[in-house]
């Protein structure tokens, strides 16, 4: 059983498909960094639109490595509800004051997306300012990602899978599940990327929107459990040849009207948002000319590089011996 247990988390954090499904589901954090590329304009998109597989399949990887790098689970999350009900008044929109105001451990142990989403694009900057593509394809992947899951209301709580109200299992059901049923019939499309004219107000905002939901989501979540018979909520699927336990497609699709197009809004602003990013950074960078990068492509000792960081990835999470090791 212990062997495949690792096997299946192997898979899982190796991008295979396993029923599990963290943050959006490996799918809708690819569809968003996907989408957002087609909103540039053409002075950069030439560059993105080549090396969309790359943002595509890449949009996973802060996924893949929270669990195995230290310091990276706290920046896909922020616990307002800990600071309070006035939290988003009281806490500093800056990282160097909101440390001095109530300390760095503190900070990260309740979740830091909003300060680490300023971080990411000032990093994103001075990559497009150095035209070094590589820095500029690895950090906007990962700061897609970050940027998604501040769209996410279950990222704003430490209620974040409903085990302080009984409601166990919401995160995925919300974030994973309902996409997975319904997220093809979305439409998704914002138009061309906008400036953000302050990225500080902007993350805010939108990290403000999304705590704003979680009202909604864990009520009628309540509400529609009790007028579901425990049998009818719950349906076995076949997944990779394992029978697995989820929310039934009924009860998918009752809690998905009661929400009205809640999911689709948030994974929408999402795509917006992130297009926005990579062009904001892109101008605020002095809108580099990218045509002396735009034939890049990763060499074979990228690519090993990148396939021997996942594999790292893995040893650290389910500390693997090496051959080499005694």
């Amino acid at each position: 059983m212990k062997k495949i247990v690792l096997l299946a988390l192997i898979m899982h954090f190796s991008g295979a498909s396993t029923g599990i499904s963290p943050n959006w589901g490996f799918w809708a954090h690819r569809r968003i960094n996907r989408l957002a590329v087609f909103r540039l304009p053409e002075s950069i998109q030439v560059f993105y639109k080549k090396h969309i597989e790359f943002l595509t399949e890449n949009a996973v990887n802060p996924d893949r490595r929270r669990y195995a790098v230290m310091g990276e689970a706290e920046r896909h999350f922020i616990d307002l509800d800990v600071y309070g009900d006035s939290a988003l008044n009281i806490l500093p929109r800056y990282w160097k004051n909101a440390v001095e105001k109530i300390g760095e451990d503190s900070l990260r142990k309740h979740g830091i997306v909003p300060w680490y989403v300023q971080t990411a694009a000032f990093q994103l900057t001075e990559a497009f300012k150095e035209k070094d593509p590589k820095k500029i394809l690895r950090i906007s992947a990962d700061i897609g990602h970050y940027i998604a899951d501040a769209h996410v209301p279950l990222h704003t709580t430490r209620n974040y899978n409903g085990q302080l109200t009984g409601q166990e299992g919401i995160h995925g059901f919300w974030e994973s599940r309902l996409p997975e049923l319904f997220a093809q019939g979305y439409d998704l499309w914002i138009g061309e990327a906008a400036y953000i004219a302050h990225v500080p107000t902007q993350i805010w905002e939108t990290v403000a929107a999304s705590h704003a939901a979680t009202d909604s989501v864990f009520i009628f979540e309540k509400q529609l459990t009790e007028e579901f018979d425990p049998d009818k909520k719950y349906s076995y699927e076949l997944r990779n040849n394992i029978l697995t336990r989820t929310y039934s497609k009924e009860f998918s699709s009752r809690y998905h009207q009661m929400l009205a197009g809640q999911v689709q809004r948030r994974m929408k602003d999402a795509v917006k948002m992130v297009g926005d990013m990579w062009y904001t950074c892109w101008v605020n960078a002095g809108q580099p000319n990218l045509d002396q990068i735009e034939d890049f492509s990763l060499s074979l000792e990228d690519k090993k590089q990148q396939a021997a960081e996942q594999q790292s990835w893995i040893r650290r999470l389910f500390h693997v011996r090496t051959e080499g090791e005694n």
